[in-house]
């Protein structure tokens, strides 16, 4: 009994030291820039990914990290170098403040068994601008600012402490960008979008998944064709709509614009900004406003609920409200077409 558990044991210590070996794997190669004034970074790649992060001047690097696109089928490091010979061209190399890493099959690879995995992480100072493309890998951005522009057909976007102007894209993976500013825009065909603790102008755009919008604040418009929108604590102007998802937004102090065609709405404003405009075309709409607030009320649906309006100046039907309440200010449009509003005051 003691010999079997301890060949379990040496078992699984040798599977646990096997699999740290393989998730912390080195770089296959590293080049200092730490003597290079890095301003710009093109950096291009057909399968891998790439990141870009800033640090000291002392730690700048970039390194190539390659590996079979057969994961069943582990190179070694001298198997890699001649299959690079044979397949790739790969060049790195630092001109004018400019890095530039390519990689790029020599022609097409039919055997997809053949093809390696090249990916760079670049190490610069934080003022740089970017020019980064991958058909397949995830790209990310952290600490850097600057003009950024990075796109990928098919992985994930990730940006980090970035500010400055920008532009990313990707055909099919999620985003994820926070903590960044100025002026950010960030489209993907396919994938969710998270946006949290950014400031500034916001253009966030997704072709079918959901949007996660918290701790925002500025001029902030996000948009998805099909999945929902959720979002807290947005601060400015918020312009969202979905073509079919639900749309929860809470704790909100901006003017809002949002709309969608099939799900519900539920909205809370702590602070108004200089309008509110929402419309649905068949779902409900829950709706709380700040109480004792000048307000010029537009509501319409199939059926309309309100708490008691105090100081109240228009018409209340079954169907419509229109009116000033508390005097009249903020334009409060609501359409909720075949759906039903409820207005709560709070």
């Amino acid at each position: 009994m003691k010999k079997s558990f301890l060949f379990f044991l040496l078992t699984a210590l040798q599977f646990t030291v096997m699999a740290q070996l393989k998730s912390d794997k080195e770089p296959f190669m590293t080049k200092s820039l730490s003597n290079v004034s890095i301003k710009d970074v093109e950096a291009q790649t057909s399968g891998g990914s790439i990141s870009v992060s800033g640090v000291n001047v002392s730690e700048a690097r970039i390194e190539v990290y390659i590996s079979s696109n057969n994961s069943r089928n582990e190179l070694s490091k001298g198997e890699i170098q001649q299959r690079l010979n044979e397949m790739y061209e790969l060049k790195i190399s630092t001109d004018n403040n400019k890095l530039t890493a390519i990689a790029k099959a020599k022609e097409r690879i039919t055997d997809w068994k053949k093809a390696l995995n090249i990916s760079f992480k670049v190490f610069v100072s934080k003022n740089i601008s970017t020019d980064l493309s991958t058909s397949g890998g995830s790209i990310s951005l952290t600490n850097v600012s600057g003009n950024q522009n990075f796109s990928t057909s098919g992985g994930g976007l990730d940006v980090d402490n970035v500010s400055g102007k920008v532009d990313g894209r990707t055909s099919g993976g999620s985003i994820n960008v926070e903590n960044s500013k100025d002026d950010i825009e960030l489209t993907t065909s396919g994938g969710s979008i998270h946006a949290s603790k950014c400031e500034g102008k916001l253009r966030l755009n997704t072709s079918g998944g959901s949007l996660d919008l918290k701790d925002l604040k500025g001029d902030i418009r996000a948009t998805t064709s099909g999945g929902s929108v959720g979002g807290s604590n947005v601060e400015g102007e918020l312009i969202t709509h979905t073509s079919g998802g639900s749309i929860h937004l809470r704790d909100l102090s901006c003017s809002l614009e949002t709309s969608t065609s099939g799900g519900n709405i539920d909205v809370s404003i702590k602070q108004l900004g200089k309008y509110v405009k929402i419309s649905n075309s068949a779902g409900n709409i829950d709706l709380e406003l700040p109480k004792g607030k000048g307000m010029d009320l537009d509501l319409s649906g199939d059926r309309i609920k309100t708490d008691h309006l105090d100081n109240f100046n228009g018409k209340i039907n079954d169907d419509e409200v229109n009116g000033k309440l508390n005097g009249g200010g903020v334009l409060v449009r609501v359409d909720a077409g075949s759906g039903r509003i409820y207005l709560g005051l709070k």
